[in-house]
């Protein structure tokens, strides 16, 4: 692997954690949100994330060791809309988006998932940014060798 690599596969690794970041963002500053432009309550929305490149299986891989897999970085595949949590409902009759029977459909956003998962966004750009530090540390290392 070349020294451009790491810094490529580490980069990717730090732009994808940030967009989850921002998505995680999004989510807590729509966590109230009763009416969105189509008139629906805001949904919670999740990144997925999959491998740069060719999608190597695991056996592939294994058998490859050898030769040097030789990673490519990481791409952000979607981000979705959550259809699985259920949407949560508070008695407020008094709310201008109160169904007939008093109750107001809020997003199923949960604040302290978020938070977690902010926290673990956040400490995977830590280890990405971390790794591209160590790769940097090493070039210049490098660099200087070659100098002397």
């Amino acid at each position: 692997m070349s020294m451009f690599s790491a810094f490529n596969i580490n980069a990717s690794g730090l732009t994808a954690q940030r967009y989850r970041m921002d998505v995680i963002s999004e989510n807590v500053a729509n966590a109230n949100t009763t009416r969105t432009e189509d008139g629906t309550p805001y949904r919670r929305k999740a990144v997925t994330f999959a491998q740069k490149g060719d999608q190597a299986s695991f056996s592939s891989v294994f058998g490859t060791v050898s030769g040097g897999y030789k990673g490519q970085g990481v791409k952000v595949t979607s981000v979705f809309e959550d259809h699985e949590t259920p949407m949560n409902m508070v008695y407020d009759p008094s709310h201008p988006d109160a169904d007939e029977n008093g109750y107001v459909t809020y997003p199923n956003v949960n604040i302290v998932m978020e938070m977690t998962n902010l926290i673990d966004a956040s400490r995977a750009y830590e280890a990405n940014a971390t790794a591209f530090n160590a790769s940097k540390s090493m070039a210049l290392q490098g660099l200087e060798l070659r100098q002397q």
